[in-house]
């Protein structure tokens, strides 16, 4: 059996023109270095090295094995210098689930500007407003928004940013209306979620101040741009993350309610199985994500 740790040596001794100087180069006993040497010598049944007190030389079939053996050498040394770099240059495919409208208005423009910075990564990304099962589903990053970061026991949450929230209608709509919490129960409302027995927004205000407004939406989906369409419409009043509706608030297709009440903040958060063994690729991507939010003005 070939024992490419002999080989290795060889290379050392007959570069270093003796034991005693491939032993320093090494940080080696020369005892121990000619002691591998002797047993290479015997398994393969030739002599390598002509052994003299006076001077180094390498036999003939020595010369001719070492070349053989230093285009091992150089080929190991390679493929260390590959895997470094791998290990350092992020690459591979990472597969990452995220929320729709969080995609499309703030997660999709960053992955892009990541990938353009790291050519040698691929993504996998579901869009979806479910809530994934990150292990059994192979998902490396789970992209989530929620009112409180509680995630499974078994996953690491990394806390990416905030989600700023704001009750918004068409100018329309309000037209005219003195608008204060208790307002909003005259107006018709849209809702941001799933079908339930009640639904009500929990607003915050001046002072502390906290207001809980019970309403029947004529609209209930999880499609966020379905929504700000039907509120710019003119359909109702609706709880939106500033980032979906910032360009209907620019052109003043719709407007800020009640400025001094907002729902509380989403916090915009990444879901992972473990640090342990994380991916170069993947611990990138969550550092990378992380600048990207703390250096946006959309919170």
């Amino acid at each position: 059996m070939y024992d490419l740790n002999e080989m290795f040596l060889f290379v050392h001794v007959v570069e270093n023109q003796g034991f005693a100087a491939a032993g320093r180069a090494l940080g080696m006993p020369k005892s121990k270095i000619s002691r591998r040497i002797a047993q290479l010598e015997e398994r393969l049944g030739i002599r390598l090295i002509n052994r003299s007190t006076r001077r180094f030389s390498v036999t003939d079939l020595g010369q001719e094995y070492y070349h053989h053996c230093r285009a091992m050498v150089v080929e190991a040394e390679a493929a260390e210098e590959l895997v470094a770099r791998r290990h350092s240059e992020p690459c591979g495919t990472i597969k990452i689930s995220c929320p729709t409208s969080l995609l499309d208005y703030w997660v999709g423009p960053m992955l892009s500007r990541f990938m353009l910075r790291y050519p040698r990564v691929n993504l996998q990304i579901e869009s979806t407003n479910r809530k994934v099962d990150v292990i059994h589903e192979g998902i490396d990053i789970a992209i989530r928004v929620r009112m409180s970061p509680l995630e499974d026991s078994e996953l690491v949450v990394k806390r990416l940013g905030n989600s700023r929230q704001m009750l918004v209608a068409s100018p329309a709509l309000i037209d005219g209306r003195n608008m204060t919490p208790a307002a909003l129960s005259e107006l018709p409302a849209l809702h941001w979620g799933w079908v339930q027995s009640d639904y009500s927004w929990r607003l915050q205000g001046p002072n502390s101040a906290t207001a809980h407004i019970s309403f029947q939406p004529r609209i209930v989906t999880d499609n966020l741009s379905l929504l700000c369409q039907a509120a710019v419409a003119g359909l109702g009043v609706v709880h939106l993350p500033y980032v979906v509706a910032r360009s209907a608030l620019a052109s003043g297709q719709l407007v800020d309610v009640l400025p001094q009440w907002h729902p509380s903040s989403g916090l915009i958060h990444a879901a992972y199985p473990s640090r342990r063994g994380l991916l170069p690729a993947v611990k990138t991507l969550l550092d990378f994500l992380g600048e990207e939010f703390q250096h946006s003005d959309l919170m």
